[in-house]
């Protein structure tokens, strides 16, 4: 098996704006260190270039987006270990919801556990007509420790969170698309569908993107009036700092924006 980083994650540029980064440890991608050390490896490229404003993770691995935490690995650790591991796999998916681009999984099959709190990580989620949801973390012993109960109930609610992680149950993707764990959902190939999503958010101006991004999270964690207050807040900067005035600019003088 594949244990180096460069062996199990790679990313390239697929079109302008646009990375891809394929997820590939033989046999479904479970969430070891190396998977884990590339994923940081490949937000650091895309980090360094400067110019990424859409990132499409997928896998390679047919019928696995990711099927979750290393078992393997967490029979050898204890509690500390274990510790310092979840916090490797939220280091992770922290940095990629905190990243500045939109990001984008792929999932084409069954993405769980860890898998799922990578996915949900993500600013959204396609899935085609095979891909299977869970946090199955109760039949271990455990709980989702890489920002799944926190992630899910944010998405689906807290009576859908519950029922997903206290059953353990595979959600499939058409249940996942009407709650709204899933995105979009596409009968067709998976990593194209979410490449056309892609190519549809390259078009307006990123900083307002994110701002909205920002907004609607801050929706679900504040109350109202501080939610209105953030968005004022983000208004403001997009003047001072995003590309409000070429926008606006750009409508008035009947032409197409220059966004960055």
């Amino acid at each position: 098996m594949a244990d180096k980083p460069q062996d199990v994650v790679t990313w390239k540029i697929v079109a302008p704006g646009i990375t891809s980064v394929i997820l590939d440890r033989p046999p479904a991608n479970a969430l070891g260190i190396p998977l884990l050390d590339g994923l940081h490896q490949a937000i650091d490229a895309a980090e360094k270039s400067g110019d990424v404003k859409v990132m499409i993770i997928s896998s390679a691995r047919e019928g696995f987006f990711a099927a979750g935490a290393d078992i393997k690995h967490l029979s050898t650790i204890d509690a500390a270990t274990f510790t310092a591991y979840g916090n490797k796999m939220r280091e992770v998916n922290d940095r990629l919801a905190a990243s500045p681009w939109i990001s984008i999984a792929a999932v084409d099959g069954v993405a769980l556990g860890g898998g799922l709190e990578l996915a949900m990580a993500a600013t959204l989620r396609v899935s085609g007509a095979r891909g299977r949801f869970g946090l199955p973390e109760v039949k271990l012993g455990l709980i989702p420790g890489a920002g799944g109960t926190q992630r899910l109930p944010r998405l689906v609610g807290r009576g859908r969170a519950l029922d997903i992680m206290l059953t353990a149950r595979q959600v499939k993707a058409d249940e996942a698309y009407r709650i709204g764990l899933v995105d979009r959902l596409t009968d067709g190939d998976v990593y194209t569908a979410a490449l056309e999503f892609a190519q549809e958010l390259l078009g307006p101006s990123l900083p307002a993107q994110l701002a909205v991004v920002r907004t609607v999270d801050a929706a679900g964690d504040l109350p109202l009036a501080d939610g209105a207050r953030a968005e004022v807040e983000q208004i403001q900067a997009l003047f001072t700092d995003g590309e409000a005035a070429e926008g606006i600019a750009a409508f008035v003088g009947k032409r197409a924006p220059r966004f960055r």
